[in-house]
């Protein structure tokens, strides 16, 4: 029984922290007048690149814009499987 509230206050927790995290972005996206489309090229762009030189998982790719004081940073966060390697320079 305890157990039971208790997962039932964790989870209301932690829906309250989801909703509070897209706020926040929906927030920052407007001030940066960033569209949906926009970060989705951009995303698809950065995972093109970073593809050339690592296999990646993109299933659990995240790609945040986090704000703090005056400052905004784009965050990508995605598990690399291995690296590529191609000798002593890289080519296209």
């Amino acid at each position: 029984m305890l157990d039971e509230i208790l997962n039932k206050i964790r989870h209301k927790n932690k829906s309250k922290d989801i909703a509070k995290k897209r706020l926040k972005f929906a927030l920052i996206y407007d001030k940066l007048e960033i569209s949906d489309e926009l970060l989705q090229e951009l995303q698809n762009d950065i995972v093109n690149v970073i593809s050339k030189y690592f296999e990646i998982d993109k299933s659990q790719l995240l790609l945040d814009i986090q704000k703090e004081d005056q400052q905004t940073a784009l965050v990508l966060n995605t598990p690399i499987i291995s690296a590529k390697f191609r000798g002593h320079g890289v080519s296209s």
